[in-house]
């Protein structure tokens, strides 16, 4: 079995290419996520690389910012190759299957992080929110 998650924070904005025969999305970033337990003279924090593709690339695109907090769970894969040295690069990096935030907008605002998202619209008095009209493509839930 071959499965991880993670909670942290985007060390930088994602980098998003688009590819292939059907034009896929291509998400590269990465995540610090804190060490639960600190030592002395050790880091405070591991890094990690990861990539998503196709609708969830998109995702990651359109919602996601340096200083997001996120959950992602994926697989860890090997992604060694031969620089053109002749030398063996080895690298690691996380394929993403579901990504998600770990904090709400207003959290992230406090914390000085802010993804670029759309508003929502004011409240119908029911307890739920009004979605305008038309907006059923960049809802990341469709």
């Amino acid at each position: 079995m071959n499965r991880i998650i993670l909670m942290g924070r985007l060390t930088r904005d994602p980098e998003v290419r688009y590819g292939g025969a059907n034009n896929t999305a291509v998400a590269r970033y990465s995540i610090a996520v804190d060490r639960r337990f600190k030592r002395e003279g050790e880091p405070d924090a591991d890094f990690f690389n990861l990539v998503s593709f196709a609708k969830q690339g998109e995702f990651v695109e359109k919602y996601l910012r340096k200083g997001t907090k996120i959950v992602v769970e994926g697989e860890l894969r090997n992604n060694n190759y031969t620089n053109k040295d002749g030398q063996m690069v080895y690298n690691v990096e996380i394929v993403t299957s579901n990504v998600e935030f770990a904090e709400s907008k207003s959290a992230q605002a406090n914390s000085g992080f802010v993804a670029e998202a759309p508003a929502p619209n004011t409240s119908a008095g029911d307890g739920f929110m009004n979605i305008p009209n038309g907006i059923d493509e960049e809802l990341p839930f469709n």
